[in-house]
């Protein structure tokens, strides 16, 4: 029986001035005010971090702070950088690593998200790993190959007891704010996979305690039917979480 609580996150990506940010989650609160069936936690950019803290702190909602990345020291020479530790001090309870943007644009390896991924738990944090493959590789066979050598590095080193805290978000790069996205057998086939490995690389009994988001052109036509695959336990949702009516829709329409 999956007892796994779900867990949607919303990654505003860079998008939102702080009054915008405020705005939103004015109305989240509403919205929200009395609900608590799936965790939500909201990943702003970082110049919203402590208004959004300082909402959250004045309400009794269950909605939490998350960032959309960090670097791998508690302080230093890093211009530009976040340490897991400034996080904390904003109350974050979840951080976004490995996401495929930052893999792209940015020239993120696994072995650099690995540190990131034990940077946060040190702290603390519960870090949300994605992984996913591109295009070619979905087409050429190779999504497996692909997905077991992000999880292999991702979470070299991290202890057992320390998965607890670990979300694992599979993004198919190739569905990500294109419109396309992976039909729920494709999504529950990699999503159990994903579980398949976490068995293997762990126990099984950490596996079935895992959650495992989906994240890929999410809609509130298609969120439900994700949710309702046995090994889907969540979504990341990028351009759907920028509204903050799709938002609240796609988590109370797919929860209930």
């Amino acid at each position: 029986m999956n007892v796994r609580k779900k867990i949607i996150a919303g990654n505003w990506k860079m998008n939102k001035t702080v009054s915008e940010a405020k705005a939103f989650v004015h109305v989240l609160l509403k919205e929200l005010e009395e609900y608590s069936a799936a965790d939500v936690v909201i990943c702003p950019p970082f110049t919203a971090l402590q208004a959004i803290c300082d909402l959250l702190s004045q309400s009794s909602s269950h909605v939490r702070l998350g960032a959309q990345n960090l670097f791998p020291a508690s302080h230093g020479p890093y211009t530009g950088e976040i340490s897991p530790w400034m996080l904390r001090e904003f109350f974050c309870h979840y951080v976004i690593v490995g996401h495929s943007e930052r893999r792209i644009h940015l020239g993120e390896t696994d072995l650099f998200i690995n540190k990131k991924v034990k940077a946060a738990l040190s702290a603390s944090l519960h870090p949300i790993l994605c992984i996913g493959e591109n295009l070619e590789e979905r087409q050429q066979g190779l999504w497996k190959e692909k997905i077991s050598q992000q999880l292999q590095i991702g979470l070299k080193e991290v202890e057992e007891k320390q998965l607890a805290d670990c979300v694992i978000a599979y993004e198919p790069i190739w569905a990500i704010g294109t419109g396309k996205n992976a039909t729920p057998e494709q999504a529950q086939e990699v999503h159990l996979f994903i579980r398949e490995e976490i068995s293997r690389l762990f126990s099984l009994q950490s596996a079935q305690k895992l959650r495992i988001q989906y994240g890929g052109s999410v809609s509130p036509e298609n969120a439900q039917e994700l949710l309702l695959c046995p090994d889907i336990d969540g979504l990341l949702i990028g351009g759907a979480s920028l509204d903050v009516r799709t938002f609240c829709s796609i988590i109370l329409n797919s929860t209930a």
